[in-house]
């Protein structure tokens, strides 16, 4: 939810939107013929995956699960999480975990497409701002929730 609810004020006309559409070469006709069922559909999915990958971005604990093979009922396993269970999850932790994320993975694709579809920085910074502050909040919600 946090991607819909960033972006409806990221890509407010007020906000970033009449830039973010100059820059992509929307136009308000080109818009209202979309199918919104489709792009917000989808858009939905494609955040839940983001989202359902989060965790082995953001939460330590993830890695030592998968060293125990996935068994959550190994013995080494156990031992480590009543010692470091609780350890980086905070949703501050989460936070910087998410926005790494986003310069690292997010910026790159982005840019690299904007570059062979000759899109401008601003398209680049606007986009790419976008996901950083969704990633981030992600981020922080999934470490910090427990």
């Amino acid at each position: 939810m946090s991607s819909f609810i960033v972006g409806s004020v990221w890509y407010n006309p007020k906000v970033f939107g009449t830039i973010w559409m100059r820059e992509n070469g929307m136009t308000e006709e080109k818009a209202q013929k979309a199918n919104m069922i489709k792009v917000f559909g989808l858009t939905f999915l494609f955040a839940f995956m983001l989202a359902f990958m989060m965790p082995s971005i953001v939460i330590h604990q993830v890695g030592a699960l998968q060293l125990a093979g996935g068994n959550a009922t190994d013995e080494a396993f156990i031992a480590y999480m009543k010692v470091h269970g609780e350890a980086f999850r905070t949703f501050k932790h989460g936070a910087l975990h998410g926005l790494v994320a986003s310069l690292f993975i997010v910026l790159p694709t982005i840019g690299i497409n904007a570059l062979f579809e000759q899109k401008s920085f601003k398209y680049v910074a606007i986009t790419a701002g976008y996901w950083a502050v969704v990633m981030t909040l992600m981020g922080a919600i999934v470490c910090g929730w427990k």
